[in-house]
């Protein structure tokens, strides 16, 4: 059946609903999306919304923002999850799998290249000209999130007393991210029941009043065959997804044993996968203190540079674990000494399976429950109080970040001052004109050139 033509937003209001959407333009679609899915999970998600909802009319504005609901709830990235909810209600599980995995695969491609680049001629004054620009303004950039999710999620001072205690409890006292996460978790389940107007959950997502005409998927629309809950339906979810998390960590473990590279990545970035509460931003402590701190897979700076190609590239920010994978399994020469970018490509794909696996899980098994009613879900208290801890997570991250951009040689050495003017610049850009994170960041790396050519 042929797809319907997309709608402007300008066009009067249609009468009836788009034809059905063949697999095939569902895909052409998908493709499109992960090539052009820059700005982070607030631009991925409007541009959804703009395509799906308003153009397309794939899905009314309810529908859709009833699956992005369920989406936010979960840990992982929830753009793209969202993209595999919407596959998933179209065209099944193989929609949900085109969908989820078009979203991440461009993005992967291009980061694995740009890996190679980096590690292979990062020494080169063009390269590290460039970088010499873009880690400041990965400082502010860090910092910004911090601001933007704590104007969301802080919202009564007991939530800002959370985010208080979660800064004190990594900052003064190196508590890893999961115990943080656990015990703001507790917080809030007491808290809820206690005071449950302190842990009240926003939102952020404000449901529209206006009309883009009958949806395919409409309002009232009933779920369809394959979205209906079954007992049977979740057990065959349960065993697929066990089996193919199963299967490639055991061969990892009778091939290479459990101290293995490759083997502490896949089981690492599992844990990693189910502690993305609030963004990829939040997890990115967690990934610092196991792939830096403790197994040295890569350097303190080479952490602040993943990040800054992870916000150039299409796709999730948390595909900078990508970028991990790529630097860790080409240090450590994986397929050894004359076959380092293999190394470090097999060492990238392996951690985005593991990492982006547990989300197709979350969709499929979850997806059925949530088709059952429509009615709008909230945050829980406990997922309240851990998005207000994040807060302080994430500020920790970019003090972290800013001591080694500013201090490039320890607090024993020079300030560094025209990282910091950097910095500065980049800081006023986000906060006071809110410009584009891609366009600070460009502008900072031809600065950082510019610098360095002239000082020499």
């Amino acid at each position: 059946m042929p797809t319907s033509e997309p709608q402007s937003i300008h066009d009067p209001v249609p009468s009836t609903p788009p034809a059905g959407v063949r697999y095939v333009d569902a895909i052409r679609f998908w493709l499109k999306l992960g090539f052009l899915s820059f700005g982070g999970p607030a631009g991925q998600i409007s541009l959804m919304h703009q395509e799906l909802v308003e153009r397309r009319r794939w899905l009314s504005e309810r529908r859709f923002l009833h699956a992005l609901n369920f989406c936010m709830l979960l840990p992982g990235p929830e753009a793209q999850q969202l993209a595999t909810y919407i596959g998933w209600l179209m065209h099944r599980a193989r929609g949900g799998i085109v969908a989820g995995t078009l979203f991440v695969l461009p993005s992967l491609v291009i980061l694995i290249g740009l890996s190679w680049v980096y590690v292979a001629f990062g020494e080169a004054p063009l390269v590290a000209g460039l970088f010499y620009g873009i880690k400041p303004a990965v400082t502010a950039i860090v910092l910004q999130a911090a601001h933007r999710i704590g104007t969301r999620a802080l919202r009564n001072w007991v939530l800002w007393a959370v985010a208080a205690a979660s800064f004190v409890a990594i900052f003064v006292l190196s508590m890893p991210f999961p115990a943080i996460v656990a015990c703001a978790g507790l917080i809030g389940l007491c808290g809820g029941r206690v005071a449950p107007d302190r842990f009240t959950a926003g939102g952020g997502h404000r449901q529209a009043d206006r009309s883009f005409g009958p949806a395919l998927i409409d309002d009232h629309t009933p779920p369809p065959e394959h979205a209906r809950f079954s007992w049977s339906g979740l057990l065959r979810v349960a065993i697929v997804g066990s089996l193919l998390w199963l299967l490639p960590m055991g061969l990892l473990i009778t091939l290479l044993g459990w101290e293995h590279t490759l083997t502490q990545m896949g089981w690492f970035f599992t844990k990693a996968a189910l502690l993305t509460f609030g963004g990829a931003y939040a997890v990115l402590p967690y990934v610092y203190q196991g792939a830096v701190g403790h197994y040295g897979w890569l350097t303190p700076t080479q952490m602040i540079d993943g990040l800054a190609l992870g916000e150039t590239t299409p796709g999730p920010l948390i595909m900078v674990v990508a970028f991990v994978g790529f630097v860790g399994g080409y240090a450590r020469a994986l397929c050894g000494p004359d076959a380092l970018f293999l190394g470090g490509a097999v060492a990238a794909s392996l951690v985005t399976w593991f990492t982006f696996l547990p989300s197709f899980l979350f969709i499929f098994a979850g997806g059925p429950l949530i088709e059952s009613t429509h009615d709008d879900l909230k945050f829980t208290a406990p997922l309240t109080a851990i998005t207000a801890a994040v807060v302080g997570v994430i500020l920790n991250l970019g003090l972290f970040f800013g001591y080694h951009v500013l201090w490039p040689k320890g607090f024993a050495g020079s300030f560094d001052w025209l990282s910091a003017s950097i910095a500065l610049l980049a800081a006023t850009a986000l906060f006071r004109y809110q410009t584009n994170v891609i366009h600070v960041i460009l502008v900072c790396a031809v600065g950082g050139l510019l610098l360095q050519t002239v000082l020499g």
